[in-house]
């Protein structure tokens, strides 16, 4: 099966040698996005306003692939301070919603000059 890079400007750019996304059959696997503009510059906000940020950079992505957040199968959650969790269920809420939710895993993580990294799967078969 072969696989397809997905790069987008819609989105901040990848911070590495990497894609913002790969389809590989009926899947996606999206790379981590962060709180970043498209223009690459940071959002230096609030937890809310990076966590808001990051989340339009995935979905930005997802579009790109020709997919949406609600196909997401899995979803990784980093967040520098774990004190943020809360916080963050309400606002994942926004944008992962439906009854076939799909599974989470959640870590705190070193990261540093941002708040919030945000990775999903989806299944579009």
């Amino acid at each position: 099966m072969p696989k397809r890079a997905i790069v987008t400007d819609k989105a901040a750019p990848a911070g590495g040698p990497y894609s913002h996304a790969v389809v590989a059959g009926d899947t996606i696997y999206l790379a981590g996005a962060v709180p970043a503009l498209p223009d690459g510059s940071w959002v230096k906000g609030s937890f809310a306003e990076q966590a808001h940020a990051a989340f339009r950079n995935l979905a930005a992505v997802a579009e790109a692939a020709g997919a949406s957040l609600d196909q997401a199968v899995r979803v990784g959650v980093y967040l520098r301070d774990f004190g943020d969790f809360a916080e963050f269920n309400e606002i994942y809420a926004q944008y992962i919603k439906g009854d076939n939710l799909p599974v989470r895993t959640t870590l705190p993580v070193p990261l540093e000059g941002f708040d919030i990294e945000i990775d999903a799967i989806l299944y579009v078969g």
